[in-house]
């Protein structure tokens, strides 16, 4: 566990194997945090928190293991460094996927099944408004773009939202995570409430 950066202001990677990594690094910023690319265990070690952008499951599963990144980065989530997986990272931190390509696997963390490609292809993706627990306000707009859908949860994870009567947001403990892309719209409510849980975690940890 690595302490809060300058001034208790927490530093937070995105896994920059593959997927939007510059918006989330924007998001993550605009939400007082210092945000840093993590693509080698070293810098997964330097970081309190971790943010698993959206891309193609498969790869970034397959660009995990290329980069030695896999198993630290599953002893970091058990560990319970805080995550917050969006889209294919929602699909990352499944227990279990309920459709895998052959050879594909999760990081894990969240008690949760999933399933890819649920809301259709990249010529269906679209944008909804997305009432999300925890976020005061306006609901938030949700990209979603080839998303997955929780299929059904653990009693352990927290539904944070609901789109079409499908599971599109959770929470289990330090781990976070969407069907959609929060990070595309300008809106960094999500982002916020996840640097908060990089506070609150190493709060906890300096006790």
């Amino acid at each position: 566990m690595t302490s809060p950066g300058s001034g208790g202001t927490p530093v937070v990677g995105v896994l920059a194997l593959q997927g939007d990594v510059r918006e989330h690094l924007i998001a993550l910023a605009t939400a007082d945090a210092v945000a840093r690319e993590v693509r080698r265990p070293e810098e997964l070690a330097e970081v309190d928190g971790l943010v698993i952008p959206g891309g193609e499951s498969t790869t970034i599963s397959k660009l995990a293991h290329l980069f030695g990144l896999m198993e630290p980065l599953r002893a970091r989530v058990r560990d319970g460094m805080p995550v917050y997986g969006t889209c294919a990272g929602l699909i990352m931190l499944a227990d279990k996927i309920l459709d895998p390509r052959s050879g594909q696997e999760t990081v894990g963390g969240i008690d949760m099944i999933v399933r890819r490609n649920a809301f259709g292809r990249q010529n269906e993706s679209f944008e909804a408004a997305v009432d999300v627990r925890g976020v005061e306000g306006d609901p938030v707009e949700g990209v979603f773009i080839r998303a997955p859908w929780v299929e059904s949860v653990g009693a352990s994870v927290e539904v944070l939202a609901e789109h079409d009567g499908h599971i599109v947001a959770v929470r289990q403990g330090s781990a976070l995570a969407t069907s959609f892309h929060p990070e595309l719209t300008g809106d960094h409510r999500l982002h916020a409430l996840f640097v908060d849980m990089v506070r609150e975690k190493a709060a906890a940890g300096s006790l």
